[in-house]
Order: structure tokens, then sequence, then C-alpha cells
């Protein structure tokens, strides 16, 4: 295992930006340990949802944290409002960096990751294979 730390700038798509990291490092498989920071836009999507929710403002990231692999990721996210209300869900794209992200990342060499379709879910589910 490899380890990433990194600092995803103000602006940013966050998702957008983590879901780079296998082609940028050439990893065919790789894991958010965690994640900490401040959004200004999340987009969550709350278990048996089809549709995000998007919650505008001054956000603090308290945790992130997934798989990435070359095909797709799968991230969960937890975030505080300026009341301390927290919420967390599935990370959908959208999600802007207010100051900071940082993030560490864990690249896992001899791992492939993939994303396929389980017909027991009905979704995309993370297939782990070793090289």
């Amino acid at each position: 295992m490899t380890a990433l730390p990194l600092r995803i700038p103000a602006g940013a798509d966050l998702r957008a930006a983590l879901a780079a990291i296998p082609a940028a490092y050439g990893a065919a498989a790789a894991f958010v340990v965690q994640g900490i920071g401040s959004l200004s836009v999340a987009r969550i999507r709350y278990a048996g949802v089809a549709d995000p929710a998007e919650l505008r403002g001054d956000l603090e990231l308290l945790s992130l944290g997934g798989s990435l692999a070359p095909d797709g990721v799968h991230l969960h996210l937890a975030v505080a409002d300026a009341h301390g209300r927290v919420t967390g869900g599935h990370m959908a794209p959208g999600c802007i960096v207010r100051t900071t992200a940082e993030v560490l990342v864990a690249l896992l060499p001899g791992h492939r990751f993939s994303r396929e379709h389980d017909a027991a879910t009905g979704f995309l589910e993370l297939r782990v294979d070793q090289d």
C-alpha cells in the first residue's frame, strides 16, 4: 500500500478530483481512507432515494471514505452546516470545495477494482481482483 496525502483546492469538484486519481497515478485500485475540510455545495444521495439532495452554504466536511476504481467511484461523506446539523450519505457529483479538502488515499498495488452490476442489489458494486 502506498499512502497518498492530497490537498484539493477551493472551487474543485471533490468527487471529480478523486475519480481522476486512478488514471493520474496509474492505480488499478485505491481507497479513500479519510477526508476533512469544507464544502460550499454538498450533493448527497440518501439511502433508498434516487435523486441527490443539494446543501449550500458553509459546510464542514467531517468524514469522507470509499473506493476508487478506474471505471467508477463509491464515496460516502458526512457534513455539518453552520448550526452543527450533520448530514451524510452517498457523495454525488457536484460537491464543491469551499476552502480546502485534505484527503488521504491508499493506492493498492497488486489489486484491481472495478464496478459491475450486481443482480441482487441492482447497483454497480465493487469487484476486487488480485494481480
